[in-house]
């Protein structure tokens, strides 16, 4: 299974005047694994519980922003 957050450690410059973020991360939506949508996949059981999700298949959710967010990555 691939990981829908991708991280990179970007050039930190010793002559920035900024604090540096020497981690940062960026999201793929899980529909960019998929081939194809496959016939009876999963819904979620309420209309309700699609609407907080954005999506009526729970394969296809996302989470936003990052979970792991300010954790290190190797």
């Amino acid at each position: 299974m691939h990981s829908q957050f991708k991280y990179w450690r970007p050039y930190v410059s010793p002559y920035d005047p900024c604090k540096p973020i020497r981690v940062k991360s960026y999201s793929t939506p899980p529909h960019l694994y998929m081939n194809f949508q496959p016939p009876g996949l999963p819904q979620f059981q309420s209309p309700k519980q699609a609407l907080m999700h954005g999506t009526l298949w729970p394969q296809l959710y996302s989470p936003y922003p990052d979970p792991n967010k300010g954790v290190e990555k190797p």
